[in-house]
């Protein structure tokens, strides 16, 4: 008896070698394409003299990539061999930085940032799916929380090495090799992840918008889609705020470091909840403290505000997200994984583009102040869907299943 339960704690251990292994892959995987991101508009500027217009249709061609990828891939996680799907991608991936290196005019790069955004977005999809798969089903809802600190990680800590690693090198081609070769890294770590063995479904109509998008969860959706169009916002015109308003310029890095702290605070101890089964409750604590947050950086009150609106942003989106993808999963069933998990990935990029075209567009014609009460107003507007509608939905159609 005694044996017995000493194996079934093994079957429930979270942090199983699996579980390291797909976490370091989706380290890798975004810290390749990061250590990137920020240098980009610099080296198109010195390789080819690009204008800005021409670096903004350059850069913007892998998130509409991406978009147009994850609902296809969530379909194929969910129909085909998930570790040979993301194998593929993840190569894919891997390759495209050799495209980099070898593109010669603008227009071949502009190909090949925006063909990386095809394996980028499958890639992400198809991870996240093996880490469910990969995790105990009594133990899911944490395991998807300390899942989403590898990529907080990352993002957190790739720009930063780029720059810093440009700066004493004044090297591009040795930035595209180190992410060719990190791409590498993280393909050979995902070929060493074993899935527990699942039946392939083959009864799926022909034709279905579930194959695509989780229709179930399209409140959901729409809520998270809400909460990417701040994001969207102040991602992209932090720093020209900051600047404008506040006379802040050269804060924009520390900004986001706080910003990445809180994320990985929030991460990190609000999986406690999660553990619990408190998604909800999760949920409502980061969307009011991501309120607080965007309210703050609107009023701009002074550097204070700025730094502490960041904490608050945060802590809010660390706790708003793990437990809004926890939401997602616990609506499909398993044949629906990687389309709960595309779909929230859907709507949160849906929401940033628009969130980057309105504010923009209120920027242009009433200021980036103006751009940020936008942001504030539908922060709130989010908040008291959630609170008042969204959080009901999501009870009365989540299946418990294991």
């Amino acid at each position: 008896m005694a044996e017995l339960q000493t194996q079934s704690l093994v079957k429930e251990k979270l942090w199983n070698s699996n579980y390291w292994k797909v976490m370091c892959s989706n380290f890798l995987l975004f810290f390749a394409f990061y250590i990137l991101t920020p240098l980009l508009p610099i080296y198109l500027d010195r390789q080819f003299s690009a204008d800005k217009h021409h670096i903004g249709i350059v850069l913007s061609g892998y998130v509409v990539a991406a978009l147009l990828i994850r609902p296809f891939s969530g379909f194929m996680v969910d129909c085909f061999n998930r570790k040979k799907v993301l194998m593929l991608c993840f190569f894919v991936f891997f390759i495209c930085f050799a495209g980099y290196i070898g593109a010669g005019t603008i227009l071949m790069f502009a190909i090949v940032r925006t063909m990386h955004g095809i394996p980028f977005g499958a890639a992400t999809v198809a991870n996240s799916t093996v880490a469910i798969d990969v995790v105990p089903s009594s133990r899911r809802n944490e395991g998807i929380g300390y899942y989403g600190l590898s990529n907080n990680l990352a993002m957190a800590v790739a720009p930063s090495a780029g720059i810093y690693i440009y700066t004493a090198t004044d090297n591009f081609s040795l930035l595209f090799w180190i992410a060719l070769v990190l791409a590498l890294a993280g393909f050979c770590c995902t070929a060493t992840v074993k899935l527990p063995v699942r039946d392939i479904v083959k009864a799926k109509p022909v034709m279905s918008l579930d194959h695509f998008f989780l229709t179930r969860a399209w409140l959901m959706a729409a809520n998270v889609c809400l909460f990417g169009l701040c994001w969207g916002i102040m991602s992209n015109y932090v720093a020209i705020y900051g600047q404008e308003k506040l006379g802040i310029t050269d804060g924009t890095g520390i900004f986001f470091m706080i910003l990445s702290a809180g994320l990985f605070v929030s991460r990190l101890f609000g999986t406690k909840s999660l553990r619990k089964g408190l998604i909800t409750r999760n949920c409502v604590k980061g969307v009011l403290l991501s309120t607080i947050g965007y309210t703050l950086f609107a009023l701009a009150f002074g550097k204070w505000s700025y730094y502490l609106s960041a904490l608050f942003v945060g802590l809010g989106n660390g706790q708003m997200y793990p437990a809004m993808l926890n939401m997602f999963v616990k609506v499909a069933r398993h044949d629906q994984r990687g389309t709960a998990n595309s779909s929230i990935l859907i709507s949160w990029d849906l929401g940033m583009g628009i969130g980057i075209i309105t504010g923009g567009f209120v920027a242009q014609y009433t200021g980036y102040g103006a751009a940020f009460w936008v942001t504030a107003v539908a922060q709130a507007a989010g908040t008291l869907l959630f609170i008042l509608v969204t959080r009901h939905f999501f009870s009365r159609r989540r299946l418990d299943i294991a």
